[in-house]
């Protein structure tokens, strides 16, 4: 038999399991064959629209592994799998009737999945060049107000005798009209505000890491 990792009565449960909740688990275990040897297994499988998704299934209790948290609830065993752990800690395990009277198993849990922003933090540049100090100037004043109602943000990267280097973000990186965002907007205002812009380069990982896109905006 697999060693176990239980939660015991003067340590805090990772997760909280209502009366109601273990009454409908014990109900439909005793209906499982070899019941005596089952646990109610419970672990997040993935993520959906910003929040975690989980399975619930009867597995035999010895296949707990070390580093999974057992907990007893009036003699139903719950496993925790180890990797579900942290992500599950404080969650309650409830019984829920909707407005058509269907009941069912629902997972409260405080916790969600990290957020995956798109929004790059603004690179280093060298201020020392005045080139750089306008372009700056033109992107925060004009050039950004403009695409942020896109979710876009352009970023000086660096200035390289003339030419502008341009990193692209948020809703601009990746799509599919980011060039024809740089050419027909961003260059133009840069262009009519510092003519002496010598080229206006996207160096934008739009396929992020994949195949880099780098390509001088057409003049």
């Amino acid at each position: 038999m697999a060693s176990m990792s239980t939660v015991h009565e003067d340590v805090k449960p990772v997760l909280t399991i209502t009366e109601a909740a273990r009454a409908t688990v014990a109900d439909a275990l005793a209906e499982e064959a070899g019941s005596e040897s089952l646990a109610l297994w419970l672990e997040i499988s993935g993520e959906t629209d910003g929040a975690y998704s989980y399975d619930m299934y009867f597995q035999a209790l010895a296949d707990a592994a070390p580093g999974d948290v057992i907990q007893e609830v009036e003699s139903l065993p719950v496993v925790l799998p180890q990797a579900s752990v942290a992500r599950l800690q404080g969650a309650t395990l409830d019984h829920a009737v909707d407005a058509a009277g269907e009941g069912g198993l629902v997972i409260v849990n405080p916790n969600t999945p990290p957020s995956r922003s798109t929004h790059r933090v603004a690179p280093t540049v060298d201020l020392s060049d005045p080139l750089a100090k306008r372009v700056i100037q033109v992107l925060d004043e004009q050039v950004n107000p403009s695409i942020a109602a896109h979710g876009g943000r352009a970023d000086l990267v660096s200035v390289e005798n003339g030419s502008v280097l341009l990193a692209l973000s948020g809703g601009c990186q990746g799509c599919g009209m980011a060039r024809a965002t740089l050419s027909q907007g961003i260059e133009v205002i840069l262009r009519e505000a510092i003519p002496e812009i010598v080229e206006i380069v996207d160096v934008t990982d739009h396929a992020e890491g994949a195949n880099p896109y780098y390509e001088p905006a057409h003049s």
